[in-house]
């Protein structure tokens, strides 16, 4: 788990008796530094004929700190060429975005792909069986910054390549992402003590940050002039805790709808056992839905909402509480690895029943090691769907905007509540009458934030950004004004 490369390995932290399946939480997952081709299975495209000056410099780039890395020029770093060339996982990003969301072409350059020295080995790109896992692009024609992002969920490090990538590098910019340091439903036995995985996603981004400026200046043969960390779900927390804690390295960040921790809560922690217990009861109608109803909204799950209540019962709201309840308060199973699976309320050591409030000390020493404050240090704008029916924004990104004001920082924050707007944006294409996809909310923000750094002139005011009525679908997927 952590960086140092002499660090031996280690047992998991817990023994494992309950099977998680990898694939069911979508959002909430020698030293060789020769630049080769990527392994057979993700075979890069040939080099552009006569492409001497496009690639010139590939095999003389290192990632400081990489034990390994292999770069590849080339003719496209959006997903418009790399699905074909083996330079992305689509499988990685899928659910993240709206299906109709258009894919920028035109982006030749060189693609870095490597790992930092790590003792965890839950991800499995390129063949690899290694956890800190990066990726870096490097466009042809670069505008002067750099992008960086953790990923959102227990993902790897293609995660945010439709979503963000591939919109940013059509800008202009350089790229890099992590995969955090662990991955996958089982992150949480990595690390030596409870809060470690989560703790080590903090370091790894800002490992990434360092290593991808100094990748920048040799290829470009200058710094860039602007770094900007951005990502939503657990990349939108990463956000907030490095412009909390090493706001040197970065010129401002979009936190797109992110994880908030604090030892004295809220938390997931504290609204998902009420969704558990509350919502059975709801969906089966008769005596007590109505008053089981009031509990869902009074747990923060918004009036409007409970058109998705079923999906996230059935794929979000059960294992994200036992897997981070695992990561943060492992003794409140015993033996048992994350929980058991829809355990009915009064099932002694269900995550039905979890009460952080009663929780030992300990738990909430687990819970400070990655706590936010709200004292940012660098220009930040938040955007968060009000339907968000994973991470509520009443409990979430509301809280958050009052700690970054009750910090003294509120100057330095712009808050966008978007109408419509749920966790996960693939939502929009079964519910398009209903919902609003964030991600060109997201570029809106960026965009603001952008003219915030160049010119000094603030975004607008924090606000609630209204879902237009009879809205055209397509104008959706591609337009969010935040207003004046």
């Amino acid at each position: 788990m952590r960086l140092s490369p002499g660090s031996p390995p280690r047992a998991p932290r817990r023994k494992a008796r309950t099977a998680l399946r990898r694939n069911a939480l979508t959002a909430l997952a020698v030293t060789a530094l020769a630049a080769t081709a990527l392994p057979a299975a993700a075979a890069p495209a040939p080099a552009p004929p006569g492409g001497a000056g496009h690639c010139a410099r590939v095999h003389q780039l290192r990632v400081p700190g990489a034990e390994l890395q292999r770069a590849a020029c080339l003719d496209e770093l959006t997903t418009a060429g790399t699905v074909a060339s083996g330079h992305t996982d689509p499988a990685d990003w899928a659910g993240l975005t709206p299906k109709d969301l258009p894919v920028p072409t035109g982006v030749p350059g060189i693609q870095i792909d490597g790992y930092f020295p790590d003792t965890s080995t839950t991800n499995t790109n390129h063949g690899w069986n290694h956890d800190a896992q990066f990726v870096i692009r490097l466009p042809d024609r670069w505008n002067g910054g750099l992008v960086v992002a953790g990923t959102p969920g227990n993902r790897e490090q293609y995660a945010n390549d439709r979503a963000i990538a591939d919109w940013v590098l059509s800008r202009g910019y350089a790229y890099a992402a992590t995969d955090k340091g662990n991955t996958g439903l089982a992150f949480h036995r990595d690390g030596r003590a409870p809060g470690d995985a989560i703790a080590e996603w903090n370091d790894r981004l800002t490992q990434l940050t360092r290593a991808a400026r100094s990748a920048v200046a040799q290829r470009y043969h200058r710094p860039p002039a602007r770094t900007l960390a951005t990502g939503m779900s657990n990349g939108g927390y990463l956000v907030r805790w490095q412009l909390e804690n090493r706001p040197e390295l970065y010129d401002g960040g979009v936190d797109w709808e992110g994880t908030l921790w604090r030892a004295d809560g809220p938390t997931l922690l504290d609204f998902l056992p009420k969704a558990l217990r509350a919502y059975p009861v709801y969906a089966a109608g008769g005596e007590g839905a109505d008053e089981a109803r009031r509990d869902l909204h009074a747990a923060g799950f918004p009036a409007g909402s409970e058109f998705l209540w079923p999906y996230h019962h059935q794929v979000y709201w059960d294992l994200t509480q036992r897997v981070y309840r695992e990561e943060v308060d492992p003794g409140f199973d015993g033996a048992t690895e994350a929980g058991t699976p829809y355990c009915a309320t009064g099932t002694p050591a269900c995550d039905t029943d979890y009460d952080y409030a009663t929780r030992p000390p300990e738990v909430r020493r687990a819970v400070a090691k990655i706590a936010l404050t709200g004292r940012i240090g660098k220009p930040l704008v938040t955007l968060h769907g009000t339907l968000d029916t994973l991470l509520p924004i009443g409990e979430d990104s509301d809280v958050y905007a009052r700690m970054v004001r009750d910090a003294g920082r509120g100057p330095l924050h712009r808050y966008y509540r978007v109408e419509g707007g749920t966790h996960t944006d693939a939502l929009y294409d079964v519910f398009p009458d209903r919902l609003r996809p964030l991600v060109p909310c997201h570029r809106s923000g960026f965009t603001a934030l952008e003219r915030w750094l160049a010119t000094g002139a603030r975004p607008p005011a924090s606000k609630t950004v209204a879902l237009p009525a009879g809205a055209d679908p397509t104008t959706l997927v591609n337009d969010c004004p935040l207003g004046r």
